[in-house]
């Protein structure tokens, strides 16, 4: 672990010099190279530290990826004639087939054993945040697809990010594992409903359009992995091994592809959109924990519902964007909300793995 620690002082040590540049010479572009690697030396470093900061890794390198768009965006768009864009729909296949490999049959057939907590965490994931969405779009009076882009995300299923946090926060893992599974499952139909009912007035919505895109993108991904694990599980154990971080590369290049193709428009707005994520997110947490409180679940399930509520698949709304040809408006959204996301669940989680459940 101690060689970790060692990039814990690369990146004070790269802090110090963005200090330094900052004072004395602003325009260096030493700087653009300097605020990645301290989110990078960070990631790298916590990987070394207790299990409360080694949860925060995936999160820095969100940062990372997010800042070295952010300042040199020419890198991501496209690598001689290849638009570097077209990666992210393959890139969201094999993380759902990645999350696919997670995933057996007996996780569905929880569904029979618990359908009251299912159930109540699909209904409030599915109302509270395309609802929040749309007064969010309204009321910060976006433009119509950024506004699209906000409802989109609320209109999204819980990721597999979700699953981790409720790990973390001694939640009930097996409902969040469910709750994520099923509701993917019906995000074809439910996804491009509540766009058609909801973000219609701010662009057009092509129902089988989208419920195709997230077929192919998503469903038939998760049903190869989940066949990959039924017939092939422990027989390749290195692809078992490197999946989930796989996924996480995946992520992170895809939020990075993204960020640099809405740089221009995240620079004009970037701080209304940090707002509707902060309130959409901590609004999802809030309402999904007080909600299963109100249906009498316990507090690991309302645990598991809140991370399910306010965490959404960030990377499924980025791919239906993609497919709709508006990855720099549309696609901003989820380029936003995803990295907070992570932030904030990580925080939550941490928080509730501290805070002992009493009989």
């Amino acid at each position: 672990m101690a060689p970790l620690k060692l990039f814990l002082y690369i990146s004070l040590i790269s802090f110090l010099a963005l200090i330094v540049l900052l004072v004395f010479d602003p325009g260096s572009g030493f700087i653009s190279y300097l605020v990645p690697a301290i989110f990078a030396g960070l990631a790298i470093g916590v990987r070394g530290t207790s299990t409360v900061f080694k949860s925060f890794s995936f999160t820095l390198w969100i940062f990372a990826s997010v800042s070295l768009a952010m300042f040199n965006p020419q890198y991501f768009l496209e690598v001689g004639n290849f638009k570097l864009s077209s990666l992210i729909v393959p890139l969201i296949q094999v993380i759902m087939f990645g999350m696919g490999t997670s995933l057996s049959m007996s996780d569905f057939s929880r569904v029979l054993k618990s359908p009251k907590g299912v159930s109540i965490g699909l209904v409030l994931q599915f109302s509270i945040m395309p609802l929040v969405g749309i007064i969010l779009a309204n009321t910060f009076d976006f433009s119509p697809e950024i506004a699209a882009g906000i409802v989109l995300v609320g209109a999204s299923p819980g990721g597999v990010a979700s699953n981790v946090m409720s790990y973390i926060a001694n939640a009930n893992l097996a409902l969040s594992v469910t709750i994520t599974a099923i509701g993917t499952l019906l995000s074809p139909v439910i996804t491009p409903l509540l766009m058609k009912l909801l973000a219609n007035q701010f662009i057009e919505i092509e129902f089988w359009t989208m419920m195709w895109s997230i077929v192919k993108m998503i469903i038939i991904p998760i049903i190869l992995g989940v066949l990959f694990n039924r017939f092939l599980h422990g027989k390749m154990k290195w692809l078992d091994k490197a999946m989930p971080a796989i996924s996480m590369v995946g992520i992170a290049i895809v939020i990075t592809i993204i960020t640099a193709a809405g740089r221009d428009s995240l620079l004009s707005i970037g701080v209304l959109l940090i707002v509707a994520a902060i309130v959409h997110n901590t609004l999802g947490y809030v309402l999904g924990y007080w909600g299963g409180r109100l249906f009498g679940m316990d507090e690991e399930s309302c645990r598991t519902i809140a991370i399910e509520v306010g965490m959404q698949n960030s990377g499924m709304a980025s791919g239906i964007a993609v497919g709709m040809g508006k990855i720099a408006t549309v696609g901003l959204a989820p380029a936003v909300f995803g990295p907070w996301m992570n932030v904030t669940g990580s925080a939550l989680a941490n928080f509730w793995r501290r805070k002992v459940i009493e009989p």
